[in-house]
């Protein structure tokens, strides 16, 4: 890496209790400035999470930076209303897209940072056509679709290939990873270059969520 990031870690309601969701988030308020939030249509992967209203529910609740990440097949029809219902971020998948620029674009058209994810089964050679138009890359560290998945030991060699091609083109996106993130790894993938953590189950699985949170950004800083 080429200069000192700052580390953040995303909490992902993914694997909050969504009877009582407005109050795991104001949990982790304190202590996690991003908040990631899944959209799943059950046809690009294989489950159904969350969709529009409740992006916008949660931004009445939340003053936090929304990645609203786009797990869908067709990205393009929803990209402005997610954006109208207050995502920060809004990153969509490289395999979803027959023309990423035009997904990029029509996110920072809307008013927000676009992001780029990339499923851990494409090459990530993929995204890198794309750099000079992120905010934001996304390396996925499990198969999306469901959580408590384990990370793929290999994403980190994906994340470094990612920061040192955005450091070649001298963009200072975020690189985001998400999947299976927890204390014993969270060094790691800052090592490899990461500087925005997603973590599911590490943090609501546990019954301090903002202690959770705590510790893992003292393990991945340290």
């Amino acid at each position: 890496m080429s200069q000192k990031m700052s580390v953040n870690i995303a909490p992902s309601i993914l694997a909050a209790d969504f009877s009582i969701l407005g109050e795991e988030i104001r949990k982790v308020r304190p202590v996690a400035d991003f908040l990631h939030l899944d959209v799943m249509d059950g046809h690009y992967v294989p489950n159904i999470t969350i969709g529009v209203p409740v992006v916008e529910s949660l931004r009445k609740v939340s003053d936090q930076i929304f990645d609203v990440h786009l797990m869908i097949t067709n990205p393009l029809d929803y990209i402005e209303a997610f954006a109208s219902a207050g995502a920060d971020y809004i990153t969509v998948h490289v395999e979803t897209l027959e023309n990423p620029l035009s997904a990029l674009r029509l996110i920072r058209d809307s008013g927000k940072k676009p992001g780029l994810s990339i499923h851990p089964d494409t090459p990530i050679e993929a995204v890198f056509p794309y750099l000079s138009e992120v905010d934001l890359v996304l390396v996925m560290s499990v198969r999306p679709g469901f959580g408590g998945q384990k990370f793929m030991p290999q994403s980190c060699d994906r994340i470094s290939a990612v920061r040192a091609e955005l450091d070649r083109i001298n963009n200072h996106a975020i690189v985001s990873v998400d999947g299976g993130i927890h204390k014993g790894n969270a060094s790691d993938v800052v090592r490899a270059g990461a500087n925005l953590l997603v973590v599911g189950s590490a943090v609501f699985g546990e019954k301090d969520p903002a202690q959770a949170v705590r510790e893992i950004m003292s393990c991945a800083t340290s």
